[in-house]
């Protein structure tokens, strides 16, 4: 079955720097585009990064581009988000997700920005 598990997150200062991972399994990844996607209690999930199959192009939510990067490694089957300058606003649970016939998504990994 689909698994994704995301690793990574932790507590850092305003401008510290985190790499989260994603470890896909179940299906063939290097079919698929991947998203990073982020959650604050109360609010829906907003879409971060997403990177093509191939990894060839990106794309990034206005609030993170210049510190946000996604990329990922298809014969490790993973995908990561490097993320400097982080700042309080970035705190959220971070999930890394797929579309197949539905949406898969990891159990998420919590990043906390804070002094």
């Amino acid at each position: 079955q689909v698994q994704l598990v995301e690793s990574g997150g932790g507590s850092v200062q305003p401008g510290g720097s985190l790499r989260l991972s994603c470890a896909a399994s179940g299906f063939t990844f290097s079919d698929y585009p991947m998203y990073w996607y982020r959650q604050t209690p109360g609010n829906k999930r907003e879409l971060v990064a997403a990177i093509t199959s191939t990894g060839t192009n990106t794309n990034y939510a206005d609030s993170v581009k210049g510190r946000f990067t996604i990329s990922r490694d298809n014969a490790e089957n993973t995908v990561h988000l490097q993320m400097f300058s982080l700042n309080p606003e970035d705190t959220a649970v971070y999930y890394c997700s797929v579309e197949l016939r539905r949406n898969y998504w990891g159990q998420g990994t919590q990043v906390t920005v804070s002094p």
